[in-house]
């Protein structure tokens, strides 16, 4: 196993810990305030049932971002769009489950019509703002390094003239396998899958972070998840008003309806 896959799994477990922390302490939170009639029940009995909301609430929102990223980018659908469509999706399955979890042990009743619109917007209520809240600490950790301190210009010369010019950070991460002739660079989820004329591996970055390392190589972000090489692109392929970059291997690489304009006035196509 690669060091890279090793990275990914410690830091996928990292990650999930974390989160199932993060929703252990929202359960106690709710079962101490007992929102939604809920204040009626014992206190030990609010503890599991509001943590067992909240652990199952997390398996069943977690996979609305990798959805909603995968239907972003081969779609081109607004994020914003399928982020509510998501948690309005995943609330009905998660409605039955609480609603059943709310009778345990007892035989788990049919709601009424009223019965079922009340338990699926309390669902929505809560399950939406834990997922916002998530997904907005989640765009706070893509936040751009901050810059670094210039040098004075003389400084900057004379080590330029001293030692050759450093390669990019970001080759740097690449395995002695796949070369440096970077193609391009394709996100997927918490990973940046680099591409280059050897083959491809994934890196556990932000691809914010994977671009910024980059400085000195000639190439752009074409689309939130697609940073492509200049020299790379053999051709363009247009599909109505869709553009998409052919790069060697045959790998495809969608265009930004908002980059275009900016893509063809510096030459790409």
């Amino acid at each position: 196993m690669s060091d890279e896959a090793t990275t990914g799994r410690h830091e996928f477990a990292r990650k999930l810990l974390i989160d199932l922390s993060v929703m252990t302490v929202v359960g106690v939170i709710l079962a101490l305030i007992g929102p939604f009639g809920s204040a009626d029940a014992p206190l030990a009995v609010r503890l599991v049932s509001w943590l067992l909301f909240a652990w199952v609430g997390y398996a069943v929102y977690n996979p609305i971002g990798w959805a909603v990223e995968q239907l972003h980018r081969s779609l081109h659908l607004p994020e914003i769009g399928l982020w509510i469509a998501g948690c309005l999706i995943a609330t009905i399955p998660m409605t039955a489950i609480v609603w059943a979890i709310g009778f345990w042990p007892r035989p788990v009743p049919m709601p009424t019509g009223e019965q079922a619109l009340e338990a699926y917007i309390n669902v929505l209520i809560i399950g939406a703002s834990i997922t916002v809240l998530f997904h907005l600490i989640d765009r706070s950790k893509q936040a751009p390094p901050p810059a670094a301190v210039e040098r004075p210009a003389a400084a900057a010369q004379t080590a330029t003239l001293d030692a050759p010019a450093p390669q990019p950070a970001f080759l740097e991460r690449l395995p002695a396998h796949l070369g440096t002739n970077l193609i391009a660079l394709e996100m997927e989820d918490h990973y940046v899958r680099a591409h280059t004329a050897l083959g491809s591996e994934l890196i556990l970055m932000r691809m914010r972070d994977a671009v910024a390392e980059l400085q000195g190589v000639e190439g752009a972000q074409v689309h939130r998840s697609w940073w492509v090489a200049r020299d790379a692109v053999e051709d363009v392929k247009r599909e109505g008003r869709n553009l998409r970059l052919v790069l060697p291997g045959g790998i495809e690489a969608p265009v930004s309806r908002t980059r275009v304009a900016e893509l063809k006035q510096a030459g790409w196509f």
